[in-house]
């Protein structure tokens, strides 16, 4: 989707349209960070995940809007209802992308083009909402196609093109490839798919580890992993930053309290019990930091989680510091089968900062 968060807020309230807004975090120092930025707001720089202190310094006119999750979710849905018109293969990414494998499709269309195009129409006719689609023959591509002609865009990139596509595709643009990575391939004079094309498969995971065998293999074209409708849940968390840093034990422990609560609930909610705790924290200069603890035995109930939240958190001595953001996660689920009775979660909570895309292929 285009700029998800934020085109529902212009959307359902005429007076932000054609406005830069952004989603998330507030104005005059009272902290947070932008959760979703309007196109009109992008163009002044501001982004997602950026503090809102400086998104207000490259653009003074900008309105902070509070977070609505519950409108956005059931968007969501909405959309969703609209890809199983045609097709039951759906991977959801986060509420505002997704996977679509419509080698067969309900609707006999038999064109996968045809298909995103009708996808689109109809979220633009029934919910007033643009979306971006790549169209591939598989996942890697159509992902890195949607990105193209945002917004309201659509990119095909057909099976004898692929490999001239990958070639030409600056290596910042590969999925995967991180600002850290990118620039380590640039300095080796790794500019693109077609320099990365030079490299036999051992050059690379010599120079690249593990993910080295990835980009010999997707640098042509390569990528069979299928579209998942049911992926098991590996982990659960919540996180909050907050409007102001926080400096004494005693309000960190507050805040964990609270987060504890959420993944409590969420834990209950999907009948799963966690033996690994790991504690997120970001300071007031952005540096981030994780702790984990693992145990024999699930952490049961809201206290004990906080408790050894709390445990994570002093072991780091953190009155030393001004703390942005604390998280907790759970995860090395115990018995899942035996606690849900074996069902896979289909659903993820969709709280992870958005993406700008709808991903077809």
């Amino acid at each position: 989707m285009d700029a998800f968060y934020a085109s529902i807020e212009q959307r359902d309230n005429p007076e932000f349209k054609g406005k830069p807004i952004v989603v998330g975090g507030g104005p005059q120092g009272r902290g947070g960070v932008v959760a979703a930025a309007s196109y009109e707001a992008r163009k002044y720089g501001v982004r997602s995940a950026m503090s809102s202190k400086m998104a207000q310094q490259l653009c003074k006119e900008l309105i902070f809007i509070k977070p609505r999750f519950d409108v956005y979710k059931e968007v969501s849905q909405q959309i969703r209802s609209i890809f199983k018109r045609f097709t039951d293969l759906i991977e959801p990414l986060s509420l505002d992308e997704a996977y679509l494998d419509v080698t067969q499709d309900k609707q006999n269309i038999g064109s996968a083009l045809e298909i995103a195009q009708l996808i689109r129409k109809a979220i633009k006719e029934e919910l007033n909402l643009t979306a971006s689609a790549g169209v591939s023959i598989n996942k890697f591509v159509a992902k890195v196609a949607s990105d193209i002609n945002k917004p309201d865009g659509l990119t095909f990139i057909g099976p004898s093109k692929v490999e001239f596509f990958m070639e030409k595709l600056p290596v910042e643009k590969f999925y995967g490839v991180g600002k850290v990575t990118a620039e380590k391939m640039k300095k080796m004079g790794l500019h693109t798919g077609a320099d990365l094309k030079k490299l036999s498969e051992k050059e690379l995971q010599d120079k690249f580890g593990k993910p080295g065998r990835f980009f010999y293999q997707i640098v042509r074209g390569i990528d069979n992993r299928p579209v998942q409708p049911f992926r098991a849940t590996k982990s659960i968390g919540a996180e909050d930053t907050f409007p102001y840093d926080l400096t004494s034990l005693e309000e960190m422990n507050v805040e964990l309290d609270k987060i504890a609560k959420l993944v409590n609930d969420r834990l209950v909610r999907k009948q799963l019990q966690g033996r690994t705790i790991t504690l997120k924290i970001k300071y007031h200069d952005f540096k981030q930091i994780t702790r984990s603890r693992s145990f024999t035995e699930p952490l049961e109930g809201t206290k004990y989680i906080a408790e050894q939240a709390r445990q994570l958190l002093e072991d780091t001595q953190p009155e030393n510091f001004k703390i942005r953001l604390l998280g907790i996660t759970l995860s090395n689920f115990y018995e899942k089968e035996k606690l849900s009775g074996g069902e896979k979660d289909e659903d993820s909570d969709g709280n992870r900062d958005e993406g700008d895309q709808l991903r077809l292929f």
